[in-house]
């Protein structure tokens, strides 16, 4: 009835290196996007931005005094 035998400082590194790999796993899912995607969601917030100043009833004056 022999134990085996663990290296404990590889233990600890193979323990870290699979968190970061979770870590690194849950990350690419929440921030990943691809650069289309990101040019297409700026591209629509711009044209929504566009629209809405369109829209306005009296645009902003463009007087430096404030009056």
């Amino acid at each position: 009835m022999t134990a085996d035998i663990i290296n404990l400082r590889q233990a600890r590194k193979a323990r870290r290196r699979a968190d970061k790999e979770t870590k690194a796993a849950e990350n690419r899912v929440r921030f990943g996007q691809s650069k289309a995607d990101k040019e297409t969601a700026k591209a629509e917030t711009e044209k929504a931005t566009r629209s809405l100043e369109g829209h306005r009833l009296d645009p902003p004056s463009r007087d430096d005094d404030g009056a």
